[in-house]
C-alpha cells in the first residue's frame, strides 16, 4: 500500500509577479513626482503669540510699492545699507526687524535678508499676532 501524496509542493519561488508590481510602482512614481511643485502651492503666511523685544534694534519696513523705512525715515535701495549699518553702530547683539508688507514682491525682503547676512547681523521677520 502506496500512502505517499501526489502533491508534492515545488520548493522554487517565481519573482516574475514581484518584479512586475515592483516596476509599476517606480512607473507610477515617476510620472505623478513631477507634477508636485512648490509653485503649486497655496501657502498662507504664518500667525505667531510670542512677542520679540525690540529695544535697541533697527526697524526695516517695507511696503506694497517697495519702499523702505528706517525707523520710520523712507530710505533708497541703494543708501538702505549705509543708514542701517549707521543705525546699528555700537550694539551688541544687532538685529533688524523686518516688517513687509503681505502683498509685497518677496524680492524687496531678500534684498533686506542680503544685506543682514553680508554684515552679519541677525534678522528677526515680523508676523501678525492671533
Amino acid at each position: 500500500m502506496n500512502l505517499r501524496g501526489r502533491n508534492k509542493v515545488s520548493p522554487e519561488f517565481s519573482m516574475s509577479s514581484m518584479t512586475d508590481i515592483v516596476f509599476l510602482l517606480l512607473v507610477f512614481f515617476l510620472l505623478t513626482s513631477p507634477s508636485i511643485t512648490p509653485e503649486a502651492l497655496d501657502l498662507l503666511l504664518p500667525s505667531a503669540g510670542g512677542k520679540t523685544s525690540t529695544t535697541g534694534k533697527v526697524t526695516v519696513s517695507i511696503s506694497e510699492e517697495g519702499d523702505y523705512y528706517v525707523n520710520d525715515q523712507q530710505a533708497t535701495i541703494e543708501d538702505l545699507e549705509t543708514r542701517i549699518m549707521d543705525v546699528l553702530k555700537g550694539k551688541d547683539k544687532p538685529t533688524i526687524m523686518l516688517r513687509s508688507d503681505k502683498n509685497a514682491p518677496v524680492d524687496y525682503s531678500v534684498k533686506v535678508m542680503d544685506i543682514a547676512n553680508r554684515n552679519k547681523v541677525q534678522i528677526v521677520l515680523a508676523v501678525r499676532n492671533n
